[in-house]
């Protein structure tokens, strides 16, 4: 099965087989399962969790799809627009992999407050300035 790349606002009703659909306004991307069982598949894109890429041959969606969940169990990538099956997980694989992806979504939005909030030093030099300006201190 080769999977196609449509852009859309809303998410349509009726999807098709084969075409990727993407949401940007949205930040989300809807499938058919690969494997034809029927199931939606849906996928955040974002920093820690899906990206798509559009090439000149097709989509491609990272990490791989493992719909767990379901009977078929699927496992797959779209890479440049091919479907490239993966092996079935067990159980503990399936808790390891989310695991991970917990920790990696803990590690960057942690990275990302760290860098907004500018650690202690910038936290105490900003509590200070704020003592400076106060209303007690004039």
């Amino acid at each position: 099965m080769r999977f196609a790349l449509e852009r859309v606002n809303y998410m349509p009703k009726d999807l098709h087989p084969g075409v990727l659909y993407v949401s940007e306004e949205f930040g989300i991307a809807i499938h058919l399962c690969a494997c034809g069982c029927g199931s939606k598949i849906r996928t955040a894109p974002g920093a820690t969790d899906f990206s798509v890429r559009e090439t000149p041959d097709g989509p491609s969606l990272f990490p791989s799809v493992g719909y767990w969940q379901q009977a078929c169990q699927s496992h797959y990538w779209i890479t440049r627009g091919e479907v490239v099956w993966g092996e079935k997980w067990t159980p503990e694989q399936i808790a390891v992999g989310h695991a991970r992806e917990e920790e990696r979504r803990r590690a960057y939005y942690g990275d990302l407050y760290r860098r907004r909030d500018g650690g202690i030093g910038a936290r105490a030099w900003r509590w200070l300035r704020a003592l400076w300006r106060s209303p007690l201190s004039h």
